[in-house]
């Protein structure tokens, strides 16, 4: 079994903050590919009427996924809470309980693997 750790982030758009959430959403993808070398995927989808967004992110291990989570922290996530509120926060893999520690005031929910692959 391998250590990665993915999720699914499901958002709302504020309404009016369109623009400010396509150059916030431009800034994190390019900070992350650019300084973040164990992410392994980080892909941002929007609903046809631009009014929610879902975001997957997957990560090589535990490691990985803190270095994110510090780098969103410092650089982010105030602006990221201004402009997008969390409707649903669904773990996928295998996270460290400091993972879990970290990811807990986002009131993620947790999805134990029973089954399958990744290539």
């Amino acid at each position: 079994m391998n250590k990665h750790v993915y999720w699914l982030l499901e958002l709302d758009i504020q309404s009016g903050r369109e623009e400010d959430f396509r150059t916030l959403m431009d800034e994190m993808v390019t900070a992350t590919k650019e300084d973040e070398p164990g992410t392994l995927g980080y892909e941002w989808s929007t609903s046809e009427d631009g009014r929610k967004c879902h975001i997957f992110e997957s990560y090589e291990d535990s490691a990985a996924t803190l270095q994110h989570l510090a780098n969103f922290g410092e650089k982010f996530a105030a602006r990221f809470l201004e402009v997008l509120s969390p409707t649903s926060f669904v773990v996928y893999g295998a996270p460290s309980q400091e993972v879990r520690d970290a990811l807990a005031a986002f009131g993620a929910s947790y999805m134990q693997s029973v089954g399958g692959f990744t290539r």
